[in-house]
């Protein structure tokens, strides 16, 4: 060993490692599974392509295929029409998830006394993701389709003289899907920040004569925004991307943008596939950026 080197281990032993040395593998890690990921689909999104392979050379041709029609004014062309069919699923299954995951929140953190009860809440939070998702969709089969058990129930007692084609492979089955599968990750994030909450300020406004719609309306939800806001991203960013629940629960009739991306790979058009992605990522990256301006997450964390 170098003399030179000695006081060099000496320091390391004495301080530890350098602030850049205990990061790089983390660094290297993040680099390679999702910087180096995202710079080949952006690259590969500008590659042509025939019916047969992909030419790595630069052109702007599937962004602009991408768009084709769009210019009309009168008419939607058929990406606008996908991107507002998904604005709408995320629009619903986020209103839906927030009414349902703030509420069970609210319960857990103000009306369940013991760390016990809440644990085991929570446990039962979590049981529906010991399971495949495809499987807990498919679990709505027989109580939506047109034998299923809500059907049967419905004609049983006179209220609808036909079942109800609706209920299944249609937008409310779709909502549905997601409300089922993603509501888990608005009650989290909203849980831990009202636990947060000091509860003298809640004592306080009742000292005050506030109601109790007051406090929950002037204290309680303020304070929650930011379990509302990260809650919030991570609804809207799974159902944007999604093609798996459309797929299944909307019959394959139904389009998104996750699916056509789904249906361009499985023809093997990587380079249109990945143009959509990056125009994708862009989309979501701009609703989390209008999102994070509502709250700052980093210093209310």
């Amino acid at each position: 060993m170098k003399p030179a080197s000695r006081p060099m281990l000496a320091r390391w032993r004495l301080h530890g490692l350098p602030a850049g040395l205990q990061a790089s593998p983390y660094a290297l890690v993040f680099l390679l599974f999702f910087v180096l990921p995202l710079v080949l689909i952006v690259a590969v999104s500008f590659w042509d392509s025939t019916e047969y392979e992909m030419i790595p050379a630069f052109t702007g041709k599937n962004y602009a295929e991408i768009f084709a029609g769009c210019s009309n004014a009168q008419d939607m062309c058929v990406t606008f029409r996908t991107y507002l069919s998904t604005f709408r699923f995320s629009a619903l299954a986020w209103l839906s998830t927030l009414l349902i995951g703030f509420t069970v929140a609210y319960f857990m953190a103000f009306h369940v006394r013991t760390a016990r009860m809440q644990t085991v809440l929570f446990v039962l939070c979590i049981i529906p993701f010991w399971t495949s998702n495809v499987i807990r969709m498919i679990s709505w089969v027989p109580l939506l389709g047109r034998n299923g058990l809500i059907n049967d129930f419905l004609l049983g007692l006179g209220i609808t003289d036909q079942p109800l084609d609706w209920l299944l492979f249609s937008p409310f089955s779709v909502v549905l899907a997601f409300v089922h599968l993603f509501t888990v990750f608005m009650i989290v994030p909203i849980f831990n920040a009202m636990m947060r909450i000091d509860r003298s300020l809640i004592e306080a406004a009742r000292d005050a004569g506030a109601s109790g719609w007051q406090i929950l309306w002037h204290v309680i939800v303020p304070l929650s925004r930011t379990g509302i806001i990260i809650g919030s991203i991570f609804v809207i960013t799974l159902v944007m991307g999604d093609f798996v629940t459309i797929g299944v629960m909307g019959g394959q009739q139904i389009a998104s943008v996750g699916k056509i991306i789904q249906v361009q790979t499985s023809y093997l058009q990587f380079p249109l596939a990945a143009a959509n992605a990056v125009i994708l990522l862009l989309v979501v990256l701009m609703i989390i950026w209008g999102l994070t301006r509502l709250v700052d997450i980093r210093k209310e964390l």
